[in-house]
Parts: structure tokens; sequence; C-alpha cells
């Protein structure tokens, strides 16, 4: 899919390098409705359709405590993303701009986030809204949302022993 779309009229494309510099682990993978780039959303609407994010083992523990928060950051990777284009012209406008001033896809490293609104948990998957990826994007991490609008969940005062 990645050249699929070719290059509009004073776009860039540039070599990438023969190695990259950084390892990342996916942590599972996202199921969604959209099975092709025109179909996805070009953003997520935390009234969008319920998707689920599959943690896989040994990863699923780490879900512990993560029903206190209503919504979550999810990074995901864009692995059906071109990863060469440095100047784009998004939906065609005829502005070239920088893929680093653009929320695009299509970027040298096609890290994808989202906020989205956690609706339960099954198991080692998440049930949420809000996101824009294809049908089988892989997971990278899930965060507690966090910003100056929202505040920390507390975590739940443990039991007391009884006796």
């Amino acid at each position: 899919m990645a050249e699929e779309y070719g290059i509009r009229d004073a776009e860039l494309a540039v070599a990438l390098p023969a190695e990259g510099d950084a390892g990342l682990f996916f942590v599972g993978r996202i199921r969604t409705p959209w099975s092709d780039r025109d179909s996805c959303p070009r953003q997520g609407r935390l009234d969008g359709p319920v998707c689920r994010l599959e943690v896989d083992e040994p990863w699923a523990p780490a879900l512990d405590g993560i029903e206190a928060y209503e919504r979550l950051e999810v990074l995901y990777w864009l692995d059906r993303s071109r990863r060469d284009l440095v100047l784009q012209s998004p939906g065609d406008d005829r502005r070239t701009r920088g893929a680093f001033s653009l929320r695009s896809p299509l970027r040298p490293n096609p890290i994808g986030t989202a906020v989205v609104a956690l609706v339960g948990r099954e198991g080692a998957a998440l049930l949420v809204r809000g996101l824009d990826c294809l049908d089988g994007t892989p997971l990278l991490d899930i965060k507690p949302e966090r910003c100056l609008y929202s505040p920390v969940a507390r975590p739940k005062p443990a039991k007391e022993p009884d006796g």
C-alpha cells in the first residue's frame, strides 16, 4: 500500500536509511472495521465505532488497573504507510507542507496516536471508541490520557482487612 497512491505535484520523497536506530515491540493488534485507507476516517471520533485493542502475552498483565480511566492514549504503528515523503500536499490541496507540520500517516516514523474512550475490557482486549487506523494495525503502547483538562485518575482504595 505504501506506493499505492503515488506522489502528487510538489511532493518530495527521499531515500530511506539502510538501518533504523530504535527497536520497538508490538504489544498487540488493533481491530477496526476499516480494511483500506479510503474507508478509514482521517481523525478518530469518540462517538465512532467500537474497536478492539488486543494485547498479546506477555504484555496482558500491563492492563491491570486500566479500568480506572475513561480515556486512553493509544500509540500504533502505521505499517502500511509510506515513510519516504518529507513534503506532502494533503488531499491534493495544492499547498505543500513538511511531514512534521501535518497529522498525515505518511511520515518517516509512522507512529499514530489517538485519544480514545474506554468502553470496556474483555480479558486482554480493550473496547474503545476514537480510532482512525486500519484493521490489523500493530499496537505500540497504551497510556492513560493526561492533559490540563482531565484529572489524573485516582487509584481505588484497597479494602480494609476484616477483623
